[in-house]
This record gives C-alpha cells, structure tokens and sequence, in this order.
C-alpha cells in the first residue's frame, strides 16, 4: 500500500548533480579565499635595500672549503671575494657570549673537547679553532692553519667588522637567552634591517619573531612543510608567508623539495629561496637556471665565478 508520508526517492543523476553543484561551490570558496590570502610578502629591507635583485651567493661558515669554517678568517676571506651573504651559525657559552660555532661541541674543530655551553669565552679562546681543518682532497696530515692562532669569534665581532654586509645567523640551541642576547645585539649595534635569522627549531623563530618582530627570518620546518604539500596540491596561494626566506636542501626524506613548482609560488608570494649546501659546479648551474635566489655554499668562489663575478 502507498504511504503518503514516505519521502520520494532521489535519483543516482540527481545525487550526482548535487553533488558537482557542492563541489562547484567548495572550489570556487577555495578560490576565493586562495585570491584574499594571496597579498605577497612586503618587500624587507634586508632584501630590497641591501641584497637586491639575486640570485645572491652565501658563504657558508665563510666558505668552509677555502677556510676553516665560522672564523673570522673564513668571513674575511669570503668578504674579499665579494659574496653577498656571510652565513653563520651561533651558541651561547657559560658566561652568556654569543659565538659563532656550528657544533654544540668543541670537539670536531678545535684542539679542545667539551661542550660550548659548558665553557667561558676566555676558555673558548684558548683552543684553535684550525687544529683539524683541512681543505678537502687535502692529505691526512695536512693542516695549512695549524696554529696560527686562528679562534672563534663572538657574533659581535662578525656584525662589527663587516657593518655593510648582510649576514645569516642561525640559531642552533632553543634557548631563550640566546634569543634574548642576540636580538637586543642587533638592536644595539642597528643591524635588524642587514641581519636574517635562521633556526631549525620552529619554536626558537616564533619566539625570536616576537621579541624582534622587525628582523628578516627564513622559514622553520612547520613552515617549509606547510607551503611545500599545499603548493605540490597547487593551492600555494593559500599560504599567507611570515617569512623572508625559505632556506632549504634540494631534498629531504626522499621528497624533492627545490622544484620549478616551488622556485615559482615563492616567488609569487615575494619569498626568498635560498639552497644548501650546493658545492657542486652542475648542481649550482641547475638550481640558478631554475631561478632560486640564492646558492648557499661552502664554495663561494665557485658559485661567484658561474655568476660572472
């Protein structure tokens, strides 16, 4: 018997073309909201004024092929040959001094052991920080800068003796003190407009972005992650960018990070793309042909010379 209260039934074609009516209504709300968060990032300082135009040439550590790596003697010798960037890495000793060190110890660069937290700067100082360096494809007991009295370095140093070039400080240790320390160093010696801060701690650059929201940074790996899938998904422009620049490896877990796709939606939101570490002559030649903005590289003589400078 017909029941006059049973609902009709809805057709499989009139489903369907509820469904793509849904579906038409989701994408164009997507687009829409892709198109208001599409404003590119305002043109920093540190890249309008004092980089310009790239692709840009970063000495890693100074060039830790040429010199031994985050001396002053590495930052010297890659100010002469004219790169753009001085890239560094910094941790704080015991006696609250901001040095320029890539390792939490002392042990793979330096005639001494222990860890640099651990330790004065005036005990920092004693060691040579070129007991173990040699040039690669050097001999076993080659040592050219042995006991030269070559030592590490204070971030102060750096920003002090090159007051016109950009530098790259990247903070290796989440520690708030670090973070305090060196952005009221930058604010005291005026470089929050020449300086980029860099960390692979997400929570190290929330914090510094906080206490110095005027300094340049690149991009932490939450960061990365995020613009990286919704740009290979092809909805980059939903990402509205808190960074300068995005500085990363050709790859990573087995994903190609440094694609055309991503050289070209960084772009389009006004991000930096700096590679690293890039030594190697085709693989530099590849990434500036693809229009990344910057090699980062222990090699910079070689990077400048591609370049034609």
């Amino acid at each position: 018997m017909y029941k006059a209260d049973r609902a009709p039934r809805v057709s499989f074609g009139r489903r369907l073309l509820r469904g793509f009516f849904w579906l038409v209504v989701l994408l164009v709300l997507v687009g829409a909201l892709a198109w208001w968060r599409a404003a590119p990032r305002p043109a920093h300082p540190y890249l309008s004024n004092l980089l310009g135009s790239g692709p840009h040439v970063h000495a890693h550590q100074g060039g830790d092929h040429l010199w031994p790596g985050n001396t002053m003697m590495a930052f010297e010798g890659a100010h002469a040959l004219g790169v753009d960037v001085l890239e560094l890495d910094v941790h704080l000793t015991a006696d609250a001094e901001v040095v320029v060190i890539h390792d939490s110890t002392v042990d793979r660069t330096s005639d001494g052991s222990g860890r640099v937290a651990d330790m004065t700067l005036a005990e920092l100082r004693d060691l040579d920080f070129a007991y173990r360096w040699r040039p690669p494809g050097a001999a076993d007991d080659e040592f050219p800068h042995r006991g030269q009295g070559v030592t590490i370095p204070t971030l102060e140093e750096v920003l002090t003796a090159f007051p016109d070039t950009a530098v790259n400080v990247d903070l290796k240790v989440d520690d708030v003190r670090l973070i305090a320390i060196t952005c009221d160093l930058l604010r005291s010696l005026g470089r929050e407009r020449s300086v980029l801060v860099a960390s692979f701690q997400q929570r190290t650059l929330r914090e510094f972005r906080r206490r110095c929201p005027g300094v340049a940074t690149s991009a932490g790996p939450d960061e990365v992650r995020t613009f990286v899938f919704l740009n290979m998904a092809y909805l980059g422009r939903l990402y509205a960018p808190q960074v300068e620049a995005f500085q990363v490896p050709i790859s990573r877990a087995g994903i190609e990070i440094v694609t055309p796709r991503l050289v070209e939606g960084l772009q389009e939101r006004n991000v930096q793309l700096d590679v690293w570490t890039i030594n190697d002559e085709a693989e530099m030649r590849r990434l500036l042909d693809m229009g990344v903005g910057g090699i980062i590289t222990d090699r910079p003589d070689l990077a400048l010379q591609l370049m034609g400078r």
